[in-house]
């Protein structure tokens, strides 16, 4: 009973066409949905992917009012994406060229990489991967070769390691593997592995007592899902969450995935989520994206969720 890797990672933004902007045009990734929150339907619920908006790419924001984030500890702190081997010159070199603000080019975990943030100050690494599946999309800026391959590793701070590594290993059947000093010298970090492993299935959890209490906000991560291959899966996980006496949401009907939420003892939101539907349920593949998508039970509200929205 394994998790396979990250499935999702989902953001906060309080300017939507603004990030739609820079996710597609200065990253180039695919808007593979837009809908709405299920919980909050005053709210767009953006999803980025590769182009065939696969699990384990998915980049996702909730668009809420709200004042920036307040950096600390218990919070996921930094997203991975992952890139070619080949492709940190150019990343550097375009995102330098879009006036983003970056690090310089580093070895972190002993693999390449390049942290950057977004206009809000989400906190990004590229993270050079082996040369292996790609799904680019035919419509991105990028050229096929540099373009973003997925989510991986992602980051989160605790104040303590013990009780957040016994959730992931005795609970999530999670490895431990090695540790690194963190690049901002603020603490250790320990890498946590999935299923087959390698940055696409990979947690690293930074050991950050110092630091303050993080308070969510624009620029945050609100956050991060793990994947599993189907609702039987699900129902697994479900029972054996419960059989740990962890509170949790049960099983969540999402439409495009059917998901398990609970908190890890360091405060982070964890979510568990099916690879399957997907995000071709109720859109063609071609035009993924291009118009607001609404599960069944909010279809008959269309005209209502479409005037609260602002155009993108």
């Amino acid at each position: 009973m394994d998790l396979t890797g990250i499935h999702h990672l989902t953001a906060i933004t309080a300017d939507a066409p603004a990030n739609k902007r820079f996710y597609t045009e200065t990253l180039g990734l695919r808007l593979v949905k837009k809908t709405v929150n299920q919980d909050d339907t005053s709210a767009y619920h953006l999803f980025y992917a590769d182009g065939l908006a696969s699990p384990g790419t998915d980049l996702t924001f909730f668009d809420w009012p709200v004042a920036r984030e307040r950096r600390g500890t218990h919070s996921i702190s930094r997203t991975g994406l992952r890139i070619d081997e080949g492709s940190l010159d150019y990343w550097a070199a375009r995102l330098r060229d879009a006036g983003v603000q970056t690090g310089q080019p580093a070895t972190t975990d002993g693999r390449a990489s390049l942290d950057f943030e977004d206009g809000e100050g989400q906190r990004f690494r590229l993270t050079a991967d082996q040369p292996g599946a790609a799904n680019p999309w035919d419509r991105s800026p990028v050229p096929a070769q540099h373009q973003i391959r997925g989510l991986g590793p992602i980051t989160i701070s605790v104040p303590d390691l013990a009780p957040t590594e016994a959730i992931l290993t005795i609970v999530m059947n999670m490895r431990r593997t090695r540790d690194y000093p963190s690049p901002d010298g603020q603490g250790q970090v320990h890498v946590f592995e999935m299923g087959q492993g390698g940055p696409a299935a990979e947690l690293h959890v930074a050991v950050q007592p110092g630091l303050p209490v993080a308070r969510q906000g624009a620029g945050a991560v609100h956050h991060v899902a793990f994947r599993t291959p189907d609702p039987v899966g699900l129902t697994e996980w479900t029972e054996r969450v419960r059989e740990f006496r962890i509170p949790s949401s049960g099983e969540v009907e999402r439409y495009y995935f059917r998901s398990l939420y609970f908190r890890e003892p360091g405060g982070n939101l964890f979510e568990i989520a099916t690879d399957t539907p997907g995000f071709t349920v109720d859109e063609p593949l071609e035009t993924l994206g291009e118009g607001l998508s609404l599960p069944p039970f909010l279809e008959p509200r269309r005209d209502q969720i479409e005037a609260n929205l602002k155009p993108l």
